[in-house]
C-alpha cells in the first residue's frame, strides 16, 4: 500500500488552518485542496454549490463515499481567525480535509474492485444565515446546509455506504465509534413591544426585553419536563436587544437551536418553545413572530460499518482508548445523509482546548494525522475486501424517510 507523505499532509493541514472561510465562501480552501489533489493525479469532479467537489478512484460497485467538510466557524480571538469575519477552524474541519486527502491518495494505486469517492462538502456549520439566504434568493443554493444541497442534487445516490469523521473534544480517548448525534431546528423569535421614552413615559411602552426575559425564565422552568435520555438542549443568543438606551425596547430578537436525540422529542421541545414565546410575550402585553427553519436530522450510526472501524482502531490503540456508543449532542448534516444511506461518523482525538472556542488546536499530530489516516485507509481496504458486507448493508438498509417527505421537511418554514 502506498505510503503517505505525512510531512506533506501536515503542510496541507496547516495551509488550510491559516486560511479559514465560512460556508459557501471556501474558495481559497478549495484552491488549496485542488492543488494538492491534482498534483497527486486526481481529476476534480462534481463541482457545484460554490465550493463543493469530489475526487474518485475505481469504478462500479461496491461504492464507498468518504466525506470531508470545508468550512470554518466564527470564533472571536482564535489565533488563526480570519480578520474579515472571524472565521476560524475551531471545529477541526481543516484536519478532516487533510486526513481524507491523505487517505484517498494512499489508496490511489491500489487494485480495488469497486469505487471510492471523496466528497468535499461546504457549509456544515449552520451560521452566516443572511449570506446563505441571499445565495438562496440568487438561486446559487437551495438550502442552508451543504450536504443537503448535495443530497437534493443526487450526488450521493450511487454510493452504497458513507463514511465521515470528526475531531473530538480534549479527552483521554483516541477514537470514538458508534456515537449517535442529535438533530436540531433553528428558530428566530422576534419579541414585539411598543417604544416609549424610557425616563418620562415608560408606562406608555411595552418592553420587548421583558417579554424575552420572562420567556427565558419559562424555558429554564421547562427543562425539568425533558427526559434525560432524549438529551434535549435549547441554546441561543439575543441578536438584537433593543434600539436605543433611552427608549423602551420595541423589538428584541432571540435566535436559538432546539436539539434532541430523536424526532419525537425534538418536535415536543420545539412546540414548548413556541408556546412559551407566544404566551410570555402576551403576558407583558406584546406579541412575537417565530420563524422556524429545519436544521439537521439526528444521525444513527450503522453498526456493521462501525464494527469494521472498531477492529481497525484496536490495531492502533488499546480498547480503553476507544469511546464506544456514547451519544453526542452535537449535530451535523451528515445526519440527513443517514436518512437514506448506511452512514457512520467516527471521532478522532489529538486536540486541545474547547471545540468552537478560541483555544481549539491540534495537540497530538501523530494521532490526528498518522494514526487517523492509517485508520481510514485500512478500514476502507478491509471493507473493499469484503464486498458482500457492503452489499448486504446497502441492500438491507431501509430509508427513514421517503424523498418526498424529506423534501417537505427541508422546505418547511
Amino acid at each position: 500500500m502506498k505510503t503517505v507523505n505525512i510531512k506533506e499532509i501536515k503542510e496541507l493541514a496547516n495551509n488550510l488552518l491559516v486560511n479559514p472561510e465560512l460556508g459557501y465562501k471556501e474558495f481559497k480552501t478549495k484552491e488549496i485542496l485542488v492543488d494538492y489533489l491534482t498534483k497527486k493525479g486526481f481529476k476534480i469532479e462534481n463541482e457545484c454549490f460554490e465550493t463543493a467537489f469530489s475526487v474518485s478512484i475505481g469504478k462500479g460497485h461496491p461504492h464507498i463515499g468518504l466525506i470531508a467538510e470545508l468550512d470554518a466557524i466564527p470564533t472571536l480571538g482564535h489565533k488563526f481567525a480570519n480578520k474579515n469575519d472571524n472565521a476560524a477552524h475551531a471545529c477541526g474541519h481543516f484536519s478532516q480535509c487533510a486526513i481524507m486527502a491523505g487517505a484517498i491518495s494512499s489508496l490511489k494505486d491500489e487494485k480495488i474492485n469497486g469505487k471510492i469517492t471523496l466528497f468535499f462538502t461546504p457549509a456544515e456549520e449552520y451560521t452566516d444565515i443572511k449570506y446563505r439566504e441571499k445565495l438562496i434568493k440568487d438561486k446559487k443554493i437551495k438550502y442552508i446546509g451543504g450536504k443537503i444541497n448535495m443530497l437534493e442534487k443526487g450526488l450521493f445516490d450511487d454510493v452504497d455506504i458513507v463514511i465521515h469523521l470528526h475531531s473530538m473534544a480534549e479527552s483521554d480517548y483516541s477514537f470514538a465509534v458508534g456515537s449517535n448525534l442529535a438533530g436540531f431546528v433553528y428558530k428566530r423569535i422576534e419579541f414585539i413591544g411598543k417604544a416609549s421614552h424610557a425616563a418620562t413615559t415608560p408606562h406608555l411602552g411595552i418592553n420587548a426585553l421583558n417579554e424575552y426575559a420572562l420567556f427565558n425564565d419559562a424555558i429554564n422552568m421547562l427543562r425539568e419536563t425533558f427526559k434525560d435520555e432524549d438529551c434535549v438542549r435549547i441554546h441561543g443568543f439575543v441578536s438584537e436587544g433593543g434600539q436605543t438606551v433611552n427608549s423602551i425596547p420595541e423589538r428584541v430578537v432571540y435566535e436559538c437551536y432546539v436539539r434532541a436525540m430523536n424526532d419525537k422529542a425534538l418536535n415536543d421541545a420545539a412546540n414548548k418553545v413556541d408556546n412559551a414565546a407566544k404566551n410570555c410575550a402576551k403576558a407583558i402585553g406584546g406579541s412575537c413572530k417565530i420563524k422556524t427553519k429545519p436544521g439537521y436530522l439526528p444521525l444513527t450510526q450503522n453498526k456493521e460499518i462501525s464494527d469494521v472501524f472498531y477492529k481497525e482502531m484496536l490495531k492502533i490503540v488499546k480498547p480503553e482508548q476507544i469511546e464506544v456508543d456514547n451519544p453526542s449532542m452535537a449535530a451535523g448534516d451528515t445526519g440527513d445523509i443517514s436518512i437514506f444511506k448506511p452512514t457512520i461518523q467516527f471521532g478522532y482525538g489529538g486536540f486541545t482546548g474547547i471545540p468552537h472556542g478560541k483555544t481549539y488546536m491540534v495537540k497530538d499530530e501523530k494521532l490526528v494525522y498518522d494514526d487517523t489516516i492509517k485508520l481510514v485507509r485500512n478500514s476502507v481496504m478491509s471493507l473493499m475486501k469484503n464486498p458482500k458486507l457492503i452489499n448486504d448493508v446497502a441492500k438491507n438498509y431501509k430509508a427513514k424517510m421517503s424523498k418526498s417527505d424529506y423534501r417537505k421537511f427541508i422546505n418547511s418554514k
